[in-house]
């Protein structure tokens, strides 16, 4: 199957931008798009059992009951993320997609993705989920999954959808974002859009060697680019950098081989995600 623009989409208050970003996405990627719900049938919370406490004249019939409760409960899932797929598909036309695909599986989150995986050029998710708490903070632990198990670009998404117009790269100068400067470089989902290359560490002959190959890389692809060196903790100076500079999209590299690795390996990556109100594009 062709590489697609893939969203997976349920009933939280992200999916709305899921489905604008993705839509976007795959305008500017002339890639097909694909809405993905997935059915998890396994309870969230823990039922009772009380198999062990049932009479021996009703128990028979009560476990029939409970049967028929837990397909009740499968058809109305089946029948909601229909309509959810439905209208994320309807909202794409209205966003100029021609013919947006959907499909509806059963099971994990995590595991359907990693089963379509060779299908996605590039993956769509909310910051959270449905089944996720709440609070502004709070990261969905499918999205910590995802991330760690899929080897391909992701694309995680605030409430709201706004074009971006100024995007900005976490560059160490590991292979994994020398690829991402190239990709960055290249991709038509950056067309025309200024880039900011960002370097936190000392300011060093060899970092600074690092960011002039990547800002003369962008330059060369007809980006307007620009770039620092600054010094800090790597999340603060990353946040300050985006709010001087007005950027509406990062992109960063899920592993490299310096301080920016822990972004995805410790507490700074669930930070800095739990954290964004703007999109984030993690590559591998």
């Amino acid at each position: 199957m062709t590489e697609q623009v893939m969203a997976a989409i349920d009933g939280s208050q992200f999916s709305e931008g899921v489905c604008d970003y993705a839509a976007w996405a795959s305008l500017a990627l002339e890639a097909p798009l694909t809405f993905l719900h997935v059915v998890d049938n396994h309870p969230q919370t823990a039922e009772a059992d009380l198999s062990g406490n049932i009479g021996l004249g009703s128990r028979e019939h009560l476990l029939e009951e409970l049967s028929h409760l837990d397909e009740q409960r499968a058809k109305v899932a089946q029948e909601q993320g229909r309509l959810m797929l439905q209208a994320a598909r309807d909202r794409a036309i209205e966003d100029g997609v021609a013919e947006p695909a959907t499909r509806q599986r059963n099971g994990t989150l995590v595991e359907t993705l990693a089963e379509l995986e060779d299908d996605i050029r590039l993956l769509v998710v909310g910051k959270r989920g449905e089944t996720a708490h709440q609070a502004s903070e709070h990261l969905g632990s499918n999205l910590e999954r995802v991330v760690r198990s899929l080897h391909r670009p992701i694309l995680m998404v605030p409430e709201a959808f706004q074009r971006p117009e100024k995007v900005m790269i976490a560059f160490d100068g590991s292979k994994t974002t020398r690829k991402g400067v190239e990709m960055l470089a290249k991709s038509p989902l950056f067309k025309g859009i200024p880039c900011h290359v960002l370097i936190v560490g000392a300011d060093t002959g060899d970092n600074r060697s690092q960011l002039d190959w990547a800002l003369a890389t962008l330059r060369e692809a007809g980006h307007e680019a620009e770039g620092a060196i600054r010094a800090g903790e790597v999340e603060e100076t990353l946040r300050a950098y985006k709010e001087e500079h007005a950027i509406n999209l990062v992109v960063m590299g899920a592993y490299g081989h310096s301080r920016i690795r822990h972004l995805l390996l410790g507490s700074t990556t669930t930070s800095v995600l739990r954290r964004a109100s703007i999109p984030v594009l993690l590559l591998r």
